[in-house]
């Protein structure tokens, strides 16, 4: 029988390596990564079986890059947002930020937190982005939010104090580096790894579609035997 693939996460990588190799500046590369998203996210909307499609938007570590570059993508972010809400409410997507977002302005959280509001009544694709995203933040956010003075923290009370609460079935990076760069590890146990040299920017629901039927084609025993 083969594989559903419900849950699907992104490694958006080789925005800048693009625009660098058209010799135009980092944030092109940007601005069309976003349009990509608009493509993936629609076909992963269509698709009778896809109900979440996680994306890594921005890490906790990509605050070290260039003030200028943060900056735009801040920007970039609050833009892209506000365009495509309509996109969500007319494909009945359901918008959801996944990640320490109080490191934000409040003008950026209150657009975040409005296209959340807006679109919760949708019942069709969750997409989310992976804002001030890291994996092992996360684990420390979810744990501190356990309450459990008299008794053991169990997997199940980890896993529900999470961001992100389903389980990863088909986890892809793009731009041809082969590392989980501290994204959704908890998640991501069992899920099947897909790699590709296609940078962000060029990323296609073509390809997509062809990755989707190699993890049709897997074997899945989640540590068991068939």
């Amino acid at each position: 029988m083969a594989n559903k693939v419900n849950h699907i996460a992104i490694v958006m990588d080789g925005n800048g390596r693009w625009a660098q190799n058209r010799g135009r500046q980092r944030i092109a590369g940007h601005e069309r990564g976003a349009e990509i998203v608009r493509d993936i996210t629609t076909f992963c909307s269509d698709h009778k079986e896809i109900k979440q499609l996680t994306l890594y938007a921005f890490s906790t570590e990509n605050w070290k890059r260039p003030a200028l570059e943060v900056e735009f993508l801040m920007k970039l972010l609050g833009k892209y947002l506000k365009k495509e809400l309509p996109f969500y409410l007319n494909n009945n997507v359901k918008f959801k930020a996944i990640g320490d977002i109080s490191k934000f302005s409040r003008k950026l959280q209150k657009i975040i937190t409005a296209t959340e509001e807006q679109t919760k009544k949708c019942t069709g694709l969750t997409q989310s982005l992976a804002l001030n995203y890291g994996a092992r933040n996360e684990l420390v956010r979810a744990v501190n939010r356990i309450d459990k003075p008299c008794c053991e923290v169990t997997e199940n009370d980890i896993a529900s104090a999470l961001d992100c609460k389903k389980d990863v079935d088909l986890f892809i990076r793009t731009g041809g580096d082969h590392r989980l760069s501290n994204y959704l590890l908890w998640q991501s146990a069992y899920a099947e790894l897909f790699f590709t040299d296609t940078l962000w920017p060029d990323f296609t629901s073509v390809e997509l579609e062809s990755i989707i039927s190699d993890f049709r084609t897997i074997e899945r025993r989640f540590g068991g035997i068939k």
